[in-house]
């Protein structure tokens, strides 16, 4: 059957689920829409049938999105409406506010740039023509990229999908693997993948696609038609599930070695691309250095600048006061830095493979969340709220300066949760390593005939495992009670995963569980788990050495930049300060005797610094371990900087 013909098929059945089509509705009657939602579709859900969609509507279908296209088209009209409603109205009340001066030197610097504008070419026009052209184009421009974002964003989320697909999908084949040694249901396989959400992420979600897809359309065939149709990964899992079924027709023995050669093959393209990954984030890293250490320098030069341009530190009214073109260019490249501190912690984020960066969840009730607070890093983010808060009040109280309070109460909150998760990666990566060696220890025992529960028993008695003892000697005492009935055996490896609490435990262990459910051979399941083992713990050691050098890199910039800052205060501004103040009028040579005003200047300078700590330790704790290594990491050179400012009096 033709993948035109399946899609026709699909299409003339009745169905009562979204995922059809392009879950598109007639209609929006019920209970379940918002009132906003039912405005939204009935003003601007039009607009979803024009051709300026279409490739809207393609990127659509690769995605998740649970909201019909239609909807989600009428929401971003809608959306861009307001925007641009908000945006004229603030760009016409701007502008008679700043009055015509800076529409003028605008003009001005366009017709000296372009010849074809005259000077005086441009009419002047009354206060409200001007607000209101100047109100309309703001308003105009909002709500052009407000709908052009919406289209963007469909593709961004596509593109999300299918990197996390691409991630998983080697470690999903495996797993179908080791499930085809023991079963010859394709259905029941793809439900067994599409249940380990946590591990096989967007592939265990297009699993579900299929089986969903197949209850609608009663085929197989079809449903994995439709998904490979519709996926984002058209290179990798597109061609997987055409081949499946055309391979699981052919026999099991036929399916086990199209699988084994799919995931050897998938394998190495992972590694080509983690290998293109860490070239780009070399690339980044350079680019992160540059964009720090610039505006730092700018702020310099700008200082120094300032005594000989009094330009500089004239005042000009704005809506929040009046702002000297200085200040406004030092807290901007303060902004601009957090910023971009902040922009290359996520995309870092985004590029790093994931392995061995584990989510961890809070548990209910406050009674727990209190006795995990020094183990679960969830828990002392939410412990150490609070008194972060208070001493922030504290030193404020105290005579500290509100910025200062402001950061050392985020150093109060940032230390204590990224110890805890420190010392949490700690045991995790000790449970990890110990991890190849009992799967090692539990093979030799069930390759000598030995049933799953007294192997586990014999390693859990004659060896030595470290952080990981308790966790197997739990596992034993639930085999052993639990030998007769092979879906209790299953929950005793699932408790298993959990008191490890580690991805690599989840990816191993429960490729064990869901294999030995569908009547896999054991021995062929842990052989097949030794390869698996060794082969994660090995990719989470050579990414862990990786990720170092750009810890490294986030930390020599920050100091770097502290460094510059401290020599600048110290041995600069204190001969510019007396230049200033010794210059007088009628010499022919006069300086502004406030154009550096020292204590000032080192306030400032100490914002820009630390506005570099916060992005340095971003930076370097996200390469190295998530969000809450960026806390740690964040919050230490904070710290070093507003010691080191104390310590030579500067704050």
């Amino acid at each position: 059957m033709s993948q035109s013909s399946v899609a026709e098929t699909v299409s003339s059945r009745p169905s009562t689920d979204a995922t059809t089509t392009d879950t598109e509705r007639p209609a929006l009657v019920g209970d379940r829409d918002s009132l906003l939602d039912r405005l939204c579709y009935a003003l601007f859900s039009r607009h979803a049938d024009r051709r300026r969609h279409d490739a809207d509507r393609k990127h659509y279908r690769a995605t998740a999105i649970d909201v019909p296209f239609d909807l989600y088209v009428s929401r971003v009209y809608a959306l861009s409406w307001l925007v641009g409603i908000a945006g004229a109205v603030f760009g016409g009340w701007l502008t008679l506010t700043l009055g015509e001066h800076p529409v003028t030197t605008v003009v001005d610097f366009l017709a000296a740039g372009a010849p074809i504008l005259a000077p005086g070419a441009v009419p002047t026009l009354p206060p409200l023509v001007l607000a209101a052209g100047v109100g309309g184009a703001l308003g105009l421009t909002g709500k052009w990229t407000t709908r052009l974002v919406g289209g963007r964003y469909l593709r961004w989320v596509a593109a999300a999908r299918r990197s996390d697909i691409e991630r998983t999908l080697p470690g999903a084949v495996r797993y179908l693997r080791a499930l085809s040694t023991g079963s010859d249901d394709q259905r029941a396989m793809l439900r067994k993948v599409a249940d380990n959400r946590e591990a096989y992420g967007e592939t265990a979600v297009a699993a579900r696609t299929v089986l969903n897809k197949t209850a609608l359309t009663g085929s197989l065939d079809a449903g994995l038609r439709l998904v490979a149709r519709d996926t984002p990964s058209r290179d990798a899992l597109a061609p997987f599930l055409l081949k499946f079924r055309e391979h699981a027709d052919q026999g099991t023995a036929e399916l086990t070695s199209y699988l084994r050669m799919e995931a050897r093959m998938l394998g190495h393209r992972q590694t080509r691309d983690r290998d293109r990954a860490e070239g780009f984030l070399e690339l980044l890293a350079e680019l992160f250095i540059v964009l720090l250490v610039l505006p730092a320098l700018l702020v310099i030069v700008l200082t120094v600048m300032s005594v000989l341009t009094p330009g500089l530190n004239q005042p000009t009214p704005t809506p929040l006061g009046p702002v000297t073109p200085r200040q406004l260019i030092v807290y901007g490249s303060a902004l601009f830095v957090l910023v971009v501190g902040w922009c290359a912690a996520s995309l870092v984020g985004h590029l790093r493979p994931p392995n061995g960066v584990p989510s961890y969840c809070r548990p209910p009730g406050v009674i727990g969340t209190l006795a995990t607070a020094t183990s679960n890093p969830a828990s002392a983010a939410v412990v150490w709220l609070l008194p972060s808060l208070l001493f922030a009040l504290v030193v404020f109280v105290a005579g500290e300066h509100p910025l200062s309070a402001v950061l050392l109460g985020y150093v109060a909150y940032a230390l204590p949760v990224g110890s805890v998760a420190m010392r949490r990666a700690g045991v995790d990566d000790a449970k990890d390593r110990e991890i190849k060696d009992f799967v090692h220890a539990i093979s030799g025992h069930i390759a000598l005939g030995r049933p799953f529960a007294e192997s586990v028993t014999l390693v859990a008695r004659d060896v030595d495992l470290g952080a990981l003892d308790a966790d197997v000697a739990d596992l034993a005492f639930n085999a052993n009670l639990t030998t007769r009935h092979g879906d209790l055996r299953a929950q005793a490896l699932a408790r298993f995963v959990d008191r490890v609490g580690t991805p690599l435990a989840e990816q191993t262990m429960g490729l064990v569980t869901g294999a030995l459910d569908a009547g896999s051979d054991v021995e062929t399941v842990f052989d097949t788990l030794q390869t698996e083992v060794g082969r994660l713990y090995h990719e989470k050691k050579a990414l862990q050495n990786a990720m170092l050098v750009y810890v490294a890199v986030g930390w020599t910039v920050a100091l770097l930049i502290v460094g510059i800052m401290i020599a600048v205060n110290s041995y600069v501004l204190d001969s510019f300060a007396q230049l200033s103040a010794v210059s007088t009028p009628g010499t022919g040579f006069a300086l502004d005797p406030n154009a550096v005003q020292v204590d000032r200047e080192h306030f400032r300078f100490y914002v820009v610094t630390q506005a570099t700590m916060l992005a340095s330790g971003w930076f370097a704790g996200m390469a190295n371990r998530g969000w809450y290594d960026a806390l740690l990491h964040s919050g230490g050179l904070v710290l070093v900087a507003h010691v080191v400012f104390r310590g030579v009096g500067m704050v």
